[in-house]
Protein backbone atom coordinates (compact mmCIF):
# COMPACT_ATOMS: atom_id res chain seq x y z
CA UNK A 1 0.00 0.00 0.00
CA UNK A 2 1.40 3.21 -1.26
CA UNK A 3 -1.40 5.27 0.65
CA UNK A 4 -0.75 7.57 2.85
CA UNK A 5 -3.01 7.19 6.16
CA UNK A 6 -3.93 8.94 8.54
CA UNK A 7 -5.66 8.06 12.16
CA UNK A 8 -8.27 9.98 13.81
CA UNK A 9 -8.51 9.47 17.19
CA UNK A 10 -5.88 8.62 19.97
CA UNK A 11 -7.92 5.92 21.99
CA UNK A 12 -7.06 2.41 22.05
CA UNK A 13 -8.00 1.21 18.52
CA UNK A 14 -6.47 4.40 17.25
CA UNK A 15 -3.12 4.03 18.57
CA UNK A 16 -3.29 0.40 18.18
CA UNK A 17 -3.65 0.91 14.61
CA UNK A 18 -1.43 3.84 14.48
CA UNK A 19 1.37 1.46 15.39
CA UNK A 20 0.34 -1.50 13.30
CA UNK A 21 0.02 0.15 9.93
CA UNK A 22 3.12 2.96 10.77
CA UNK A 23 0.42 5.77 9.85
CA UNK A 24 0.55 9.06 10.82
CA UNK A 25 -1.31 10.03 14.04
CA UNK A 26 -3.12 9.61 16.06
CA UNK A 27 -4.70 13.23 15.36
CA UNK A 28 -7.69 15.24 17.26
CA UNK A 29 -10.61 14.76 16.40
CA UNK A 30 -10.75 18.01 14.38
CA UNK A 31 -7.90 17.08 12.26
CA UNK A 32 -8.98 17.97 8.40
CA UNK A 33 -6.56 15.13 6.78
CA UNK A 34 -4.42 17.48 4.82
CA UNK A 35 -1.90 15.50 3.37
CA UNK A 36 -3.38 12.17 3.92
CA UNK A 37 -4.82 9.88 0.44
CA UNK A 38 -6.95 8.12 3.42
CA UNK A 39 -8.22 9.15 6.94
CA UNK A 40 -9.39 6.36 9.81
CA UNK A 41 -11.64 7.55 11.77
CA UNK A 42 -11.42 5.96 15.30
CA UNK A 43 -13.60 7.69 17.81
CA UNK A 44 -16.45 7.19 19.20
CA UNK A 45 -19.48 5.95 17.02
CA UNK A 46 -21.53 9.33 17.97
CA UNK A 47 -18.48 11.53 17.22
CA UNK A 48 -17.90 9.48 13.83
CA UNK A 49 -20.32 12.39 11.59
CA UNK A 50 -18.60 15.94 13.21
CA UNK A 51 -15.08 13.79 12.66
CA UNK A 52 -15.91 13.07 9.32
CA UNK A 53 -17.27 16.35 8.53
CA UNK A 54 -13.92 18.26 9.40
CA UNK A 55 -12.06 16.29 6.90
CA UNK A 56 -11.40 18.65 3.39
CA UNK A 57 -12.54 16.80 0.25
CA UNK A 58 -10.33 14.20 -1.62
CA UNK A 59 -9.09 11.29 0.51
CA UNK A 60 -11.04 8.40 1.48
CA UNK A 61 -12.92 8.38 4.86
CA UNK A 62 -13.52 5.59 6.79
CA UNK A 63 -14.37 4.46 9.99
CA UNK A 64 -13.86 1.63 12.69
CA UNK A 65 -17.10 0.66 14.15
CA UNK A 66 -19.22 -2.53 14.02
CA UNK A 67 -22.54 -0.96 14.57
CA UNK A 68 -22.62 2.19 12.35
CA UNK A 69 -23.26 2.40 9.02
CA UNK A 70 -21.65 4.69 6.37
CA UNK A 71 -24.48 7.55 5.80
CA UNK A 72 -22.37 9.11 8.33
CA UNK A 73 -19.31 9.87 6.38
CA UNK A 74 -21.73 11.47 3.21
CA UNK A 75 -20.06 13.36 1.38
CA UNK A 76 -16.90 11.51 0.97
CA UNK A 77 -15.82 8.13 -0.95
CA UNK A 78 -15.92 6.13 2.88
CA UNK A 79 -15.53 2.86 3.86
CA UNK A 80 -15.71 0.64 7.21
CA UNK A 81 -13.15 -1.57 9.07
CA UNK A 82 -13.96 -3.24 11.73
CA UNK A 83 -11.42 -5.40 13.31
CA UNK A 84 -13.28 -8.16 15.43
CA UNK A 85 -11.02 -8.50 17.53
CA UNK A 86 -10.32 -6.92 21.65
CA UNK A 87 -8.05 -3.58 21.97
CA UNK A 88 -6.92 -3.10 25.30
CA UNK A 89 -4.88 -0.47 26.94
CA UNK A 90 -1.59 -2.74 26.09
CA UNK A 91 -2.93 -3.37 22.54
CA UNK A 92 -4.24 -5.63 20.08
CA UNK A 93 -3.04 -7.88 17.90
CA UNK A 94 -4.87 -8.11 14.76
CA UNK A 95 -3.07 -11.00 13.07
CA UNK A 96 -6.25 -13.94 12.20
CA UNK A 97 -9.00 -11.84 13.27
CA UNK A 98 -11.60 -11.07 11.39
CA UNK A 99 -12.59 -8.21 9.90
CA UNK A 100 -16.00 -6.54 8.91
CA UNK A 101 -15.74 -4.40 6.28
CA UNK A 102 -18.04 -2.19 3.79
CA UNK A 103 -17.70 0.66 1.27
CA UNK A 104 -19.76 3.19 -0.23
CA UNK A 105 -17.58 2.69 -3.71
CA UNK A 106 -15.85 -0.35 -5.59
CA UNK A 107 -12.58 1.24 -5.07
CA UNK A 108 -13.55 2.31 -1.29
CA UNK A 109 -14.49 -1.53 -0.08
CA UNK A 110 -11.40 -2.86 -2.18
CA UNK A 111 -8.95 -0.38 0.38
CA UNK A 112 -11.10 -1.77 2.90
CA UNK A 113 -10.23 -5.69 2.31
CA UNK A 114 -6.75 -4.17 1.12
CA UNK A 115 -6.04 -2.57 4.87
CA UNK A 116 -7.59 -5.39 6.33
CA UNK A 117 -5.17 -8.13 4.87
CA UNK A 118 -2.20 -5.75 5.66
CA UNK A 119 -2.99 -6.16 8.98
CA UNK A 120 -3.17 -10.04 9.02
CA UNK A 121 -6.91 -9.64 9.44
CA UNK A 122 -9.65 -11.70 7.43
CA UNK A 123 -11.83 -9.30 5.65
CA UNK A 124 -15.63 -10.17 5.13
CA UNK A 125 -18.34 -8.26 4.35
CA UNK A 126 -21.35 -6.68 6.18
CA UNK A 127 -24.78 -5.12 4.18
CA UNK A 128 -25.55 -2.31 6.02
CA UNK A 129 -28.84 -3.59 7.29
CA UNK A 130 -26.62 -6.46 9.23
CA UNK A 131 -24.24 -4.24 11.05
CA UNK A 132 -26.24 -3.32 14.59
CA UNK A 133 -27.19 -7.45 14.16
CA UNK A 134 -23.55 -8.27 13.88
CA UNK A 135 -22.41 -5.82 16.59
CA UNK A 136 -24.54 -7.02 19.50
CA UNK A 137 -22.94 -10.29 18.06
CA UNK A 138 -19.56 -9.72 18.60
CA UNK A 139 -20.40 -7.36 22.17
CA UNK A 140 -21.93 -10.71 23.47
CA UNK A 141 -19.09 -12.67 22.45
CA UNK A 142 -16.43 -10.77 23.94
CA UNK A 143 -17.93 -8.31 27.27
CA UNK A 144 -20.77 -10.64 27.76
CA UNK A 145 -17.69 -13.30 28.05
CA UNK A 146 -16.12 -11.05 30.37
CA UNK A 147 -18.72 -10.44 32.51
CA UNK A 148 -20.06 -13.80 32.91
CA UNK A 149 -17.05 -15.03 33.87
CA UNK A 150 -16.78 -12.57 36.80
CA UNK A 151 -19.93 -13.71 37.67
CA UNK A 152 -19.11 -17.04 37.75
CA UNK A 153 -15.85 -16.20 40.42
CA UNK A 154 -18.08 -14.51 42.81
CA UNK A 155 -20.54 -16.97 42.66
CA UNK A 156 -17.59 -19.71 43.11
CA UNK A 157 -15.32 -18.10 45.40
CA UNK A 158 -12.11 -19.37 43.43
CA UNK A 159 -9.09 -17.67 42.01
CA UNK A 160 -9.52 -16.36 38.32
CA UNK A 161 -6.49 -18.26 37.54
CA UNK A 162 -8.53 -21.42 38.74
CA UNK A 163 -11.23 -20.82 36.76
CA UNK A 164 -8.78 -20.33 33.10
CA UNK A 165 -8.00 -23.21 32.37
CA UNK A 166 -11.69 -24.32 32.39
CA UNK A 167 -12.78 -21.51 30.31
CA UNK A 168 -9.62 -21.87 27.67
CA UNK A 169 -10.63 -25.41 26.76
CA UNK A 170 -14.59 -24.82 26.72
CA UNK A 171 -13.98 -21.86 24.07
CA UNK A 172 -11.19 -24.01 21.98
CA UNK A 173 -13.68 -26.72 22.38
CA UNK A 174 -16.83 -24.47 21.32
CA UNK A 175 -14.45 -23.04 18.27
CA UNK A 176 -13.90 -26.98 16.89
CA UNK A 177 -17.67 -28.78 17.90
CA UNK A 178 -19.71 -25.73 18.10
CA UNK A 179 -22.55 -26.41 20.33
CA UNK A 180 -21.99 -30.02 20.42
CA UNK A 181 -19.23 -28.96 23.21
CA UNK A 182 -22.02 -28.24 25.99
CA UNK A 183 -21.10 -30.08 29.01
CA UNK A 184 -22.47 -30.34 32.39
CA UNK A 185 -25.63 -30.71 34.58
CA UNK A 186 -28.09 -28.61 31.88
CA UNK A 187 -26.39 -30.52 28.87
CA UNK A 188 -26.87 -34.21 30.94
CA UNK A 189 -30.39 -33.21 32.24
CA UNK A 190 -29.55 -32.89 35.67
CA UNK A 191 -32.02 -30.99 37.41
CA UNK A 192 -31.02 -32.01 41.14
CA UNK A 193 -27.56 -30.55 40.89
CA UNK A 194 -29.04 -27.48 38.48
CA UNK A 195 -31.69 -27.09 42.16
CA UNK A 196 -28.56 -27.08 44.00
CA UNK A 197 -27.30 -24.44 42.13
CA UNK A 198 -29.84 -22.10 42.37
CA UNK A 199 -30.35 -22.84 46.30
CA UNK A 200 -26.83 -21.78 46.55
CA UNK A 201 -27.00 -18.95 44.16
CA UNK A 202 -29.91 -17.72 46.27
CA UNK A 203 -27.65 -17.94 49.15
CA UNK A 204 -24.78 -16.27 47.84
CA UNK A 205 -25.56 -13.80 45.19
CA UNK A 206 -29.42 -13.91 44.98
CA UNK A 207 -28.81 -10.63 42.42
CA UNK A 208 -27.38 -13.39 39.88
CA UNK A 209 -30.26 -16.07 40.15
CA UNK A 210 -32.18 -14.33 37.19
CA UNK A 211 -29.30 -14.42 34.87
CA UNK A 212 -28.20 -18.22 36.24
CA UNK A 213 -32.27 -18.43 35.26
CA UNK A 214 -32.31 -17.15 31.48
CA UNK A 215 -28.49 -18.69 31.21
CA UNK A 216 -30.07 -22.24 32.29
CA UNK A 217 -33.36 -21.67 29.40
CA UNK A 218 -30.97 -20.81 26.56
CA UNK A 219 -29.09 -23.57 27.24
CA UNK A 220 -31.65 -25.84 27.50
CA UNK A 221 -32.56 -25.19 24.07
CA UNK A 222 -28.81 -25.27 22.76
CA UNK A 223 -28.93 -29.15 24.14
CA UNK A 224 -32.15 -30.08 23.16
CA UNK A 225 -31.34 -28.82 19.66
Amino acid sequence: MNETIAIVGGGRMGRALAGALGATGPFGRGHDGAGADVVLLCVPDGEIGSAAAAVAPGPLVGHCSGATGLGVLTPHEGFGMHPLMTVTHRGGDFRGAGAAVAGTTPRALAFAHELAERLGMRPFEIAEEDRAAYHAGAAMASGFLIALETAAQRVSGVDRELLLPLVRASVETWAVEGPAALTGPIARGDEATIARHREAIADRAPDLLELYDALTEVTREGAAA
